[in-house]
């Protein structure tokens, strides 16, 4: 088992981390994070159609680039230091997931394409009221018509949900309960009956919001894959996003180790640099451990995801629930070593707090997950 990057591997990462200097700068963050939309047009074209980001894991038949997970975790890590404002997370770690495994093949060339070459964003419409993760939170009903189907419910903290193009909603059967009777389906956004609302969160750095879908009538053509056999796809699909999430938070937690080594070798404190106190080395010293050990987790889950291990359900929990951590922990202490300037806005610090604490409950608690590894290894 060979976790090294490979030539090519290390030529993207290096390219993304050139790019994102650029194009995902402090300042540049700011100002897109208080817009509305939430990322910049201009540059999310260039991630798309210049640099084929947007097309990394779509087989090559729809106009992708046919590469694995562990290119796409590779991405993930140099976004999440840099704090990238785009649609990315919600369009390519989610949706496209999503459709790659479990729509049909009518579906996949009609969405597919448009996503690959940047022309069409997507998210998952999963989430609901419950904020939990398992089948049976999903409340949201499909009701079998003459024509279709018939959805009504409401999902809250949607990624993106206000301006993507393209919903893969998830709906249950009427009176069915737990796995069963799960439906994907495949909506454009501007369907009749589908309201969506922009949520102010914490973290303006990914936006979030609610769809609320009344009556919304939808072709049999919409569903994705066999009825009632949609779970199995929305599981892989959320495994596969915590996944790409936790290598997300390793770049995040591996930014907060960088800003704060750099601030403790420049502030001076009774007369020495602080970072020649042994309290101060300590602390550095266990956020280098959590870093690199939540590095390993996720490398290892996106090996997992990449071969089609068998694993991939406890290695994409395991993941989740200790780089969910160590990105918080190590933002508080590089947060606490700042001290007050940390919470400035002219300082980092407090932006990487903020996404940590967000992504700590996005697609599960930790310790939801830890509870998940329990349950396969029969604890």
């Amino acid at each position: 088992m060979n976790f090294s990057f490979t030539e090519e591997q290390e030529a993207l990462r290096e390219s993304a981390r050139a790019f994102l200097k650029d194009n995902s700068s402090p300042e540049q963050v700011r100002e897109i994070m208080q817009t509305e939309l939430g990322y910049d047009t201009a540059t999310w074209q260039r991630i798309a159609a210049e640099l084929g980001w947007a097309a990394v894991t779509i087989p090559e038949e729809y106009g992708g680039l046919g590469l694995s997970q562990i290119e796409l975790v590779a991405l993930m890590e140099e976004m999440g230091g840099a704090l990238l404002c785009s649609p990315f997370f919600a369009t390519v770690c989610q949706a496209a997931n999503a459709l790659i495994l479990g729509a049909t093949q009518e579906q996949k060339q009609e969405w597919l394409p448009l996503i690959a070459a940047g022309e069409k964003t997507a998210t998952l419409a999963y989430s609901e009221a419950n904020l939990h993760c398992g089948a049976e939170t999903i409340e949201a009903v499909a009701t079998k018509t003459a024509d279709g189907f018939t959805i009504n419910g409401t999902k809250t903290y949607v990624i993106d949900g206000h301006t993507a193009d393209l919903l893969i909603v998830a709906a249950r059967g009427h009176g069915s309960s737990g796995n069963d009777g799960i439906n994907l389906f495949a909506l454009p956004a501007d369907t009749a009956g589908i309201a969506r609302t922009y949520l102010a969160t914490m973290d303006q750095t990914r936006k979030q919001a609610q769809i609320v879908l009344d009556n919304v009538a939808v072709p049999a053509s919409a569903l994705m894959g066999d009825e009632s056999q949609g779970w199995a796809t929305l599981k892989k699909t959320l495994d596969l996003s915590a996944i790409a999430l936790a290598a997300e938070q390793v770049g995040g937690a591996q930014r907060c180790l960088d800003m704060t080594v750099e601030y403790a070798k420049e502030r001076i404190q009774f007369g020495r640099v602080i970072g020649s106190f042994q309290a101060i080395k300590h602390k550095c010293a266990d956020m280098l451990l959590k870093v690199e050990s939540a590095r390993s987790a996720a490398y290892y889950a996106g090996w997992a995801a990449a071969t089609g291990d068998s694993e991939l359900p406890v290695l994409a929990s395991l993941a989740k629930a200790y780089c969910s951590e160590a990105y918080f922990h190590s933002a508080a202490d590089s947060l606490q070593i700042h001290g007050g300037v940390g919470f400035t806005w002219e300082y980092d610090v407090h932006l990487h707090f903020k996404r940590a604490k967000a992504g700590e409950q996005l697609l599960g608690t930790p310790s939801y997950h830890r509870e998940l590894v329990a349950q396969h290894i029969g604890l």
